[in-house]
């Protein structure tokens, strides 16, 4: 009778039948032509089974360690639970341990994005605050472009998924498949526009300046009173298509100069409330992570969706300039959120 080195799975099943059938290890090793000893060795294994496996008694954290592991995760918010462990000199943590301590003390959260400030930058922004302090704000136009894309912002199609069923599928595409620039102005309790420039303009001086003759100045601001363009300020930011002197020229020349151009502090994009009107929209057109196929549909979402804000919103915005700008004087030029 040959030896063989292993027993395929067939015979295998076949041991286990004839042991239920009562046949002895000798009398399957005559029926499957195989060594009794392997024969033998198998039932052998079978019948001792897996081992345990043994626990390792986990590591017992003390209140003064996690008096430094607070301490720890204050100072390093961005730091994984291993970086912070290990900065305390506490080892020998599983991984799900130090998350389930860490989750009783924090939670996890994406780090806000914001424009670099220094010195300069916050002296301006409370010079900037004093000098309109006394502002009548209701006569102000805020203005600011936007761009969309079909796929909308990063980390915002996510969802609670049920056990059992799959995530959807998510079309992946370079620069979220391409975008529309939009612009658009709030005043008091009033929407202008919003205007889409057209696909494939860069907009420098030139084409800025043309753009807001095309909406602007033809679909909004000429059907104005003469009252309202005497006392009317115009904002924008210091992109370099807006503060560029062939900008400003031009925009002199249409009446809009002087102290009927607001002066802007630089990276302030939290002074302008209308940055709040494009949250609002952007949260309308990618809610529950939607996407779009076409630059066409991406722009009527984002008519539909200003055409839902209705007055009192764009109010609440722009009666909140005087807050503002108490806040930045009391934090001395610095970040004030939005």
């Amino acid at each position: 009778m040959g030896q063989k080195k292993d027993l395929t799975g067939s015979e295998k099943s076949k041991i286990v039948r004839y042991l239920a059938e009562g046949c002895s290890s000798l009398k399957i090793a005559k029926l499957l032509k195989r060594d009794h000893r392997t024969i033998k060795r198998f039932i052998q294994n079978s019948q001792q089974g897996r081992k345990k496996r043994v626990e390792k008694p986990r590591r017992k954290i003390t209140a003064h360690e996690l008096r430094k592991v607070k301490r720890a995760a204050a100072k390093m918010p961005l730091a994984t639970s291993l970086a912070i462990f290990q900065s305390c000199n506490i080892t020998g943590v599983p991984k799900s341990t130090r998350c389930a301590i860490l989750r009783d003390m924090a939670k996890v959260r994406k780090a806000e994005r914001r424009p670099p400030l220094n010195k300069t930058h916050k002296l301006k922004r409370q010079d900037w605050a004093k000098k309109y302090l006394k502002t009548d704000f209701s006569k102000v136009l805020w203005t600011d472009e936007m761009r969309v894309s079909l796929d909308g912002p990063d980390g915002w199609a996510r969802g609670w998924i049920g056990k059992g069923q799959r995530a959807p599928v998510r079309l992946r595409r370079q620069q979220g498949g391409g975008g529309v620039l939009v612009w658009a102005g709030i005043i008091k309790d009033d929407l202008v526009g919003p205007f889409r420039v057209e696909d494939g303009v860069k907009l420098n001086s030139q084409s800025y300046c043309q753009f807001l003759e095309d909406t602007f100045f033809k679909q909004w601001y000429r059907k104005k009173s003469a009252s309202f363009k005497k006392n009317m300020i115009f904002m924008q930011d210091n992109a370099p298509s807006h503060a560029s002197k062939y900008s400003t020229a031009w925009l002199a020349r249409k009446g809009i100069n002087e102290e009927k151009l607001m002066t802007w502090p630089p990276c302030s994009p939290d002074l302008n409330p209308i940055e709040n009107l494009w949250s609002i929209i952007k949260c309308e057109i990618y809610k529950e992570g939607k996407q779009y196929t076409s630059l066409n549909s991406v722009w009527e979402a984002v008519v539909a969706a200003a055409r839902n804000v209705d007055g009192e919103q764009i109010k609440t915005l722009t009666e909140s300039m005087d807050g503002r700008l108490l806040s930045v004087l009391a934090k001395k030029g610095g970040y004030i959120g939005r």
